[in-house]
């Protein structure tokens, strides 16, 4: 057996490998959508790869049409991590065409099985366009990113590491099949590629299974996905307790609103995630820096509150440098850019009903300094800072 062959050899070995682990880890009846597509993609992969394996569908005794029905079970498997791709992040064009591949793909090989060449340049075609298609749905910006700390770029950087030689291995082979010039070394370098491959998608997997299961985690727990924060009903639901409270021991509550100044030109500038990756890191700064008991949420969009607990009236401009100083120094180091932002804050009132009419002071006090240059704090009419 030569270096080649023991290289194809190990390939159904490794992908059924990673289905079982996948199976474990993940399991059955409980896997999201997304972690059963990836289960059956991978079993898939390990049923085409051992079908076409050279010590199988090469055998002078192996079943007419064995060779036909490994490309298709290698197409479908590639089919179906792309479905899996598509719940993890945003859905991609392209279903009608993905679905209907491996069934094309075994019929066209079983066709032209009496032109050994024309039956291998049709497979790399198939699944180099398959490749291709999952490289398109690895790069495009996907549903949750970043998620919890943990971001979508780093299990599609791994996947485009997995794809992208896959690509370029069976394109040279095709290529050099198209010329009439068969050679050894497309057929190593698609080993090669192969066994990267399935050394990369098992971790790959995993990670993208994990964000689709913290996001679900998020929602359940009302907890915004990009930020950590509390989410916009929850933060109105729990501060009707603490509103209750400061009125009932006659305490000072404040709310603080903050919004981040520019960020839709800061994202016209940069790279495509570069607006979540700056409210998250704006997030961790509220985290970091409000008092114990108070409440922080994202509001929605870029907008920020934190309602502030027996709040002395220094207490929204103390919070307000802290905020600054922490931003001025994470900002340049992590995102390469400095990051301002505008803050109103207003002061609960006997006559206020509720969260809803504290907040409408605040945001209009958030208004005025966002009229009056950004990157400031003011408070409401008749409050003095």
């Amino acid at each position: 057996m030569t270096f080649t062959e023991a290289l194809f050899a190990l390939l159904p070995l490794q992908a059924l490998a990673a289905a079982l682990v996948l199976i474990v880890l993940i399991g059955w009846r409980g896997a999201n959508a997304g972690g059963r597509w990836a289960q059956l993609g991978m079993l898939s992969l390990a049923l085409g790869l051992a079908l076409v394996s050279p010590a199988l569908s090469g055998h002078a005794q192996a079943p007419h049409g064995l060779h036909s029905a490994g490309v298709a079970a290698l197409s479908l498997g590639l089919s179906a991590l792309w479905w899996a791709l598509g719940l993890w992040l945003t859905p991609r064009p392209g279903r009608r065409a993905m679905a209907s591949a491996p069934l094309l793909l075994g019929a066209g090989h079983a066709l032209l099985q009496a032109s050994p060449a024309a039956a291998q340049t049709l497979i790399d075609l198939v699944l180099g366009a398959q490749f291709a298609w999952l490289g398109v749905a690895l790069t495009l910006p996907g549903r949750h990113t970043p998620l919890q700390g943990l971001t979508s770029r780093r299990w599609r950087l791994l996947g485009l590491t997995a794809v992208l030689p896959l690509l370029a291995a069976v394109l040279c082979r095709a290529g050099m099949t198209l010329l009439g010039q068969p050679a050894a070394w497309p057929q190593l370098l698609l080993g090669l590629a192969g066994q990267l491959a399935l050394l990369l998608a098992l971790p790959m997997l995993l990670l993208a299974w994990r964000g689709q299961i913290e996001a679900e985690l998020s929602s359940l727990t009302h907890i915004d996905s990009l930020t950590g924060l509390t989410d916009g009903a929850a933060f109105a639901r729990r501060s009707v307790e603490l509103i209750a409270m400061a009125r009932r021991f006659d305490e000072p509550l404040a709310l603080m609103v903050l919004e981040l100044d520019d960020l839709e030109t800061l994202q016209a500038e940069r790279e495509i995630d570069f607006a979540s990756h700056a409210l998250a890191l704006f997030a961790s700064c509220v985290q970091a820096q409000m008092r114990l008991g108070d409440l922080a949420g994202r509001l929605g969009g870029h907008r920020f509150g934190v309602l502030m607990a027996r709040c002395l009236p220094e207490g929204p401009q103390a919070l307000d440098q802290r905020l600054r100083a922490a931003l001025l120094q994470r900002a340049p180091a992590e995102l390469e850019v400095n990051l301002s932002f505008s803050a109103g804050w207003a002061r609960l009132r006997p006559g206020d009903r509720g969260i809803a009419d504290l907040r409408h002071r605040a945001e209009t006090a958030l208004y005025e300094a966002q009229r009056a240059g950004r990157g400031r704090l003011m408070a409401e009419p008749g409050v003095t800072e």
